[in-house]
């Protein structure tokens, strides 16, 4: 697949997948069709929407190795999130375990619910904050030692955001389990980047997004409950159908858009092996050309990921204001969609690689970023 397979605009550089994705024309026309069955008879679409979002679930359940029957499509993984974060029974004085490689919204979910609730987040340092230089097992060790006898839960990534970096899942939810701690994994970039079994990972909560690497259109995600929790999950908006318990509970909400879920079985066909071993190699280019022309030091990186992130000089985009700033610098003058992340004691520049991107269009980033750093 290349650019014009996708709706997206030929004259940008679009090199920041990671954050809003981009559906093939193949599946936006699919998502059009049902939209238009939709306005043709609502009645009827509306009377057979919970039996097509059951048969495209179980779908997405095979795609990611999952209970369809644990599964429920949301909108996204902040939503995914905050059912869960509402399902777990917290009292004053529990703690939340979390990252400092969080991502911004699961952060403000967690510190809500503790005030709420009135437990207390504690949030660990992963080693070598500044450059990134940390292993899995690393990883692991900080956050399951910073277990107390009042860590109620754990909220971690299965991607990190702003860092892409890959956390050992299975490790740390078994080790969680092992401690009781209830474990909610972000996983926002997972689905279509990297290889999933959700069953065999075995969290309490795991949630992801399908529009980013899965290729699904806007907004589509899902939420995968444990065994053991799916007679207690409680919905953040309450429908309907909460007395169909989960999955359906937390799947209609009335008259909402629901053919991005329907059209994302479509997608499927695109999330293939060969495109993330593509877009792995290719990231990982970029990520040296980026280096080499534009000055920009690499962060460790994992090597199955179609992410990549290099540190900024110093004094450059170390707050939100001054990263929004080079970021839209960027693609004022060069024409460039990146991502550019504040990171403490430096700004951070996180590429993404998909199929309509090319060796050239890094090429052309890191010249003129060489020209508009030094301004």
């Amino acid at each position: 697949m290349d650019i014009d397979d996708f709706a997206l605009d030929p004259s940008f550089a679009h090199l920041n997948h990671g954050s809003f994705g981009a559906a093939p024309r193949h599946v936006l026309k699919r998502q059009d069709e049902l939209r238009r069955e939709m306005e043709r008879d609502p009645d009827s679409f509306f009377a057979t929407v919970l039996d097509r979002i059951a048969k495209a679930r179980h779908e997405i359940a095979a795609f990611l190795g999952s209970d369809p029957e644990g599964l429920a499509f949301v909108t996204n993984v902040t939503e995914g999130v905050a059912v869960a974060l509402n399902s777990v029974p917290l009292a004053p004085g529990d703690e939340i375990l979390i990252g400092d490689h969080i991502y911004g919204a699961v952060e403000i979910a967690a510190r809500r619910t503790a005030a709420r609730t009135g437990a207390k987040v504690v949030q660990v340092t992963l080693p070598g904050r500044a450059d990134g230089e940390w292993t899995g097992e690393q990883a692991a060790e900080t956050f399951l030692g910073a277990v107390t006898p009042r860590t109620k839960l754990a909220v971690f990534d299965h991607i990190t955001s702003s860092t892409a970096r890959l956390l050992p899942v299975r490790r740390l939810v078994d080790g969680f389990r092992a401690l009781g701690v209830v474990t909610i994994v972000d996983a926002a970039h997972a689905p279509g980047m990297v290889d999933v079994d959700v069953s065999e990972l075995g969290a309490d909560f795991w949630t992801g997004n399908l529009h980013k690497w899965a290729f699904a259109p806007r907004p589509s995600g899902v939420l995968a409950v444990a065994p053991q929790w799916r007679d207690r999950v409680e919905p953040v908006i309450v429908s309907f159908f909460q007395r169909d318990g989960f999955p359906r509970s937390v799947e209609f909400q009335g008259t909402r858009d629901y053919t991005p879920w329907l059209a994302a079985p479509h997608a499927l066909a695109f999330a293939t092996p060969e495109v993330r071993v593509r877009n792995a190699a290719l990231v990982a280019r970029g990520q040296r050309i980026l280096a080499e022309i534009a000055g920009l030091v690499p962060w460790r990186s994992d090597p199955e990921l179609s992410m990549r992130v290099l540190r900024l000089p110093p004094g450059i985009a170390e707050t939100t204001e001054q990263a929004e700033a080079l970021s839209a610098d960027i693609f004022r003058q060069l024409g460039c969609h990146t991502g550019i992340k504040p990171w403490p004691g430096a700004g951070l520049l996180r590429l993404s690689a998909q199929t309509y991107n090319h060796d050239s269009h890094y090429t052309h980033l890191a010249t003129g970023l060489r020209t508009l750093l030094k301004r």
